[in-house]
């Protein structure tokens, strides 16, 4: 069963309307301080905002769903670690980003370690991001297939390039507001989504708990067992949330540059802890609504065969059950989700690797003469276009259930990058060679366990970090280099 026309309409309005408006704002660009910080104008809220769309994937959106559908509300769990995540970040690193003109987070480790240290994290970054990007923009061919049935490459495709031509344009200032937007939309179509559900289940809010009660736990929410094998329970939630938090939030340049783009280091905090708020009432809506669609197709429909893919659970619910023009928004909303992805990691994408590689990374770009920041401004533009090459291409894998494909990528190299970033603030007598050794012992370390271990996914940035740390303080009382907490010689200063 396809859309409507109808549906097809509001699509594709929609998908034509959000490239224009992020276009517009190549308007009144002439450094890459507008390209990659959007100016540092934006407010706190529009900045929150984006922060939970980028936080946000079609993997989040028809991943989660999917994990109410098949167990329970665990996942909240590790929501929790992301809150407690928000407040350290603001305590331990939004205050380093603040200390200079740094457009990545990775000329803050260069600052403290020297130039090699930040260039390995970059490395790092790019090769995750990347992949983990192109698990995400996978996930737009399951909601289109279903949608349109068809195949998944030209679904891909669509999304890359509309994505791309208004971030190559807009830059930054194009990812924050329209991330604004896309929120707004995927927010109201899965708010229609749990009206509808809660109109057709007979009894409405008391039949769905009815229901999902007597089918044995699914509204469950805590499990305070203690296990390193099982992903959700409450400590692995906590502190294993709390972790990746970090990793995703404070390290990954995707989220730090929204951090960096902010009018100050308070109004950056006001963000990250804002954000926090939203993505919590977010998630809960996200795994109810999973659970109403297992109370909907064990009492009112009959289930779609869905053993070998329950991602599709809730695009398919979509196109068979709501209603012409409803539908349309609710698939908008999830395509929304993914181009304020793909956006968010193009431009962070670009950042890093045309900032975080330049000989002259000791002086801000914005101390350099308008003809060389033009021709920065440029070349980051093309860097921008061949990441969006790269990410179509790698959208066309079939990577398996993607929500925990997508995490698990990421789960493995956060921990490494983590450590570092903790080693440059905790640990003032570690050495840029110290933090290397840390870094690619943890590594190593992460893909043995991840290949011969049960080790829960959601415990990898914790055992990561601690190796990384661990190991880089051991190794800087044997190497030589600079100890000094920072190396203000090369600390950026802010421009007036």
């Amino acid at each position: 069963m396809h859309i409507s026309s109808i549906d097809l309409a509001i699509l594709c309005i929609y998908l034509v309307g959000i490239t224009l408006f992020g276009a517009h704002f190549r308007r009144g660009q002439s450094t890459v301080r507008d390209y990659f910080l959007g100016g540092r104008d934006a407010p706190a809220w529009a900045l929150a905002c984006s922060i939970v769309a980028t936080e946000t994937s079609t993997l989040t959106i028809i991943g989660v769903p999917a994990i109410g559908f098949s167990g329970n509300l665990g996942f909240l769990q590790l929501v929790l670690g992301y809150l407690v995540a928000r407040v350290v970040l603001c305590v331990v690193l939004i205050p380093r980003y603040f200390e200079g003109e740094y457009y990545t987070a990775y000329q803050w480790l260069g600052s403290r370690f020297g130039s090699s240290t930040g260039t390995a994290a970059a490395v790092i970054f790019l090769i995750t991001r990347v992949v983990a990007e192109g698990v995400r923009i996978a996930a737009v061919g399951k909601v289109v297939s279903v949608a349109l049935g068809t195949g998944s490459t030209a679904a891909v495709a669509i999304v890359t390039v509309l994505t791309l031509i208004y971030t190559f344009q807009g830059g930054m200032k194009a990812v924050i507001w329209t991330d604004v937007i896309q929120l707004i939309i995927y927010l109201t179509g899965s708010a229609a989504a749990f009206l509808l559900l809660l109109h057709r289940i007979p009894g409405g809010w008391t039949g769905v708990t009815t229901a999902a009660a007597a089918a044995g736990g699914k509204l469950t929410i805590f499990d305070f067992t203690f296990s390193l094998t099982r992903s959700y329970t409450f400590w692995s939630g906590l502190i294993g949330g709390t972790f990746l938090t970090m990793a995703s939030h404070g390290t990954d340049q995707t989220m730090v540059q929204r951090l960096l783009a902010a009018r100050s280091e308070r109004d950056s905090k006001a963000a990250l802890l804002g954000s926090g708020v939203i993505i919590f009432v977010q998630f809960s809506l996200f795994l109810v609504l999973g659970v109403m669609l297992f109370v909907f197709y064990q009492h009112v429909a009959a289930a779609p065969n869905l053993a070998s893919d329950p991602d599709r659970i809730f695009p398919e619910f979509i196109v068979q059950y709501m209603p012409v023009g409803l539908s349309g928004l609710v698939l908008a909303a999830i395509l929304a989700v993914a181009m304020s992805n793909a956006s968010g990691s193009l431009n962070s994408l670009a950042s890093s690797s045309i900032l975080d590689f330049r000989k002259s990374r000791a002086a801000a770009p914005t101390n350099e003469s308008a003809s060389s920041q033009a021709a920065l401004l440029q070349r980051s533009r093309w860097a921008t276009l061949m990441w969006g090459l790269l990410l179509g291409v790698l959208g066309l894998i079939h990577w398996g259930p993607v929500l925990v494909a997508g995490l698990t990528i990421a789960s493995i190299t956060y921990g490494a990058m983590l450590g570092m970033f903790l080693l440059g603030v905790w640990n003032p007598r570690c050495t840029g060679t110290g933090a290397l050794i840390g870094m690619f012992v943890s590594l190593a370390a992460m893909l043995l366990i991840k290949l011969f271990t049960p080790l829960a996914w959601t415990w990898y940035v914790l055992a990561g970090t601690l190796t990384t740390f661990a190991v880089g303080s051991l190794a800087s009382l044997f190497t030589a280099g600079p100890h000094p907490a920072h190396l203000t010689s090369n600390r950026q200063q802010t421009p007036a």
